[in-house]
């Protein structure tokens, strides 16, 4: 499927999709196999930083083995390949380090331009006060914290404003309490923008939370590393 296809579905989608976070340093390949008999929506492909895996061996992998489209979340400018179906292009608006808000980029940029690879912005809005997330440690950014409602609002209002094409609410890998439904249907009503939530989804109740918050795409992906079976009860779910 087309990139450009593909944005169009996650836009339009009247119920979320899923979509399955791949990080290259913990490829599974038995994770991809299961996948392609499952309500799988995409693969994103990407880590906060790589230190064993490879982007272009992970996805001709994937392609090898599924037709699931795969679109590349990376963590910087190492993590590209033009064997990829697309690309959201993360902008870590939630932090203050110039490095993930536009530094980061101008090094993508020519890059994927010379790769041609379809992409989308995306707005990345880290909101967290229970734990230091590897995205935290790596970024040394501060995340949102849950409980100001307003600050995490108008961070995602002024996505729109500036352009971004998706917003991505990440709870950080590992962690225990995921975006809470309460605060995604406020942002819903505030903005236009197809919202993803990712980040401390690892059991069925709380994959039921994400999905009843109506967010247009629902992403798993450290605890399915860690539990692949749990993919079976997540995808009766779409």
């Amino acid at each position: 499927m087309k990139f450009s296809l593909l944005i169009k579905s996650v836009t339009e989608t009247k119920k979320p999709l899923f979509a399955v976070l791949i990080d290259p340093d913990k490829f599974n390949l038995d994770l991809i196999k299961l996948c392609n008999q499952r309500s799988v929506f995409c693969f994103l492909v990407g880590g906060s930083i790589l230190e064993k895996g490879n982007i272009k061996t992970t996805v001709l992998a994937i392609k090898k083995h599924s037709n699931i489209p795969i679109i590349l979340f990376p963590g910087d400018e190492t993590q590209l390949t033009k064997e990829a179906d697309g690309l959201f292009l993360p902008s870590l608006i939630s932090g203050t380090n110039a490095d993930y808000l536009i530094t980061k980029q101008l090094l993508m940029a020519p890059l994927i331009k010379k790769m041609k690879l379809e992409s989308a912005p995306m707005a990345y809005l880290l909101i967290n006060n229970t734990c230091v997330s590897s995205i935290q440690k790596i970024t040394k950014t501060k995340p949102l914290n849950p409980k100001n409602k307003k600050e995490i609002i108008n961070t995602a209002i002024t996505a729109e404003l500036l352009g971004f094409k998706l917003i991505y609410l990440e709870a950080g890998s590992g962690s225990t309490n995921p975006i809470s439904s309460a605060l995604v249907k406020q942002i819903k009503l505030k903005t236009s923008l197809p919202i993803l939530v990712g980040g401390g989804i690892d059991s069925i109740n709380k994959a039921k939370q994400a999905i009843s918050s109506g967010a247009n795409i629902i992403v798993v992906g450290n605890a399915l590393e860690k539990n692949i079976s749990l993919l079976n009860k997540i995808s009766l779910l779409f």
